[in-house]
């Protein structure tokens, strides 16, 4: 039976990647009768982004029912806001497609790299998300976006965390923080047991299906880290950072 229900994982896994390249390569089209019937463009992107929000609350869900994964969110309510600088954790691949799933009008800091895979581009594309190209480019475009009410997803550590290394935070998170006067509003993604790491390819799937454990915690105020020069404040931030997020993280 064990080998039986690991066949059928490796199967289902293969379908949910294979729906998500889909989704990805068809998103130019689907949005296209929006472009087309929606002239202002603040409206055009909440509709876009909700598109997404809603493509990736069902993708969450078709892993869930093909018995790929299982998943669970706790204090969720506290993304219901506007202009939210969200900063998680990243031990899977497939975090931000959860985080998106739960907020409707989500913004993302994405490697610039994606916007030439042909299963990614559609959707940072058509979601406005920020492509890190340029440390004060990203930074504006955060503040502009946070400013039309977006709610921005930041990975503080740049790419994937690798298991049984410690973190290291990179300090664009902190000076976004710092540079927009914005709150910050933590998560915490567990994935039990590890899969979809850095390391790993899609294929490389654990002994069972694996757990997500998505928490978002009570906000992290800047106000006391404002009153010195932005370089310091940031540096200073994101060492506080790091030392929460290494131990809420375990």
């Amino acid at each position: 039976m064990n080998q039986i229900n690991y066949c059928w994982r490796l199967i289902a896994t293969a379908i949910s990647f294979f729906c998500f390249g889909l989704g990805g390569l068809l998103m130019p089209l689907a949005v296209l009768p929006v472009k087309l019937f929606t002239k202002d463009p603040q409206k055009l992107e909440v509709r876009i982004k909700w598109m997404i929000h809603k493509s990736f609350y069902l993708f969450m869900h078709l892993m869930k029912g093909l018995g790929v994964c299982t998943f669970e969110v706790e204090g969720g309510e506290k993304l219901n806001r506007e202009g939210l600088l969200i900063l998680a954790n990243h031990p899977t691949l497939i975090d931000v497609v959860f985080l998106i799933s739960l907020i409707p009008n989500a913004d993302c800091v994405v490697k610039s790299s994606l916007l030439k895979n042909p299963f990614t581009k559609g959707p940072i594309s058509a979601g406005r998300y920020i492509a890190n190209d340029h440390a004060e480019d990203t930074i504006l475009a955060a503040k502009h976006s946070l400013a039309r009410g977006n709610s921005l997803i930041v990975f503080p550590e740049g790419t994937r965390t690798q298991p049984g290394k410690p973190l290291k935070l990179q300090r664009g998170a902190a000076n976004i923080a710092i540079r927009t006067a914005n709150n910050i509003t933590p998560v915490i993604i567990k994935c039990t047991p590890s899969t979809l790491t850095k390391q790993e390819r899609w294929y490389n799937i654990p002994h069972r299906r694996f757990h997500i454990s998505i928490s978002v915690r009570d906000d992290i105020a800047v106000t006391s880290y404002l009153d010195r020069a932005p370089s310091v404040a940031a540096r200073e931030l994101s060492k506080s950072l790091t030392d929460y997020f290494e131990k809420e993280s375990k």
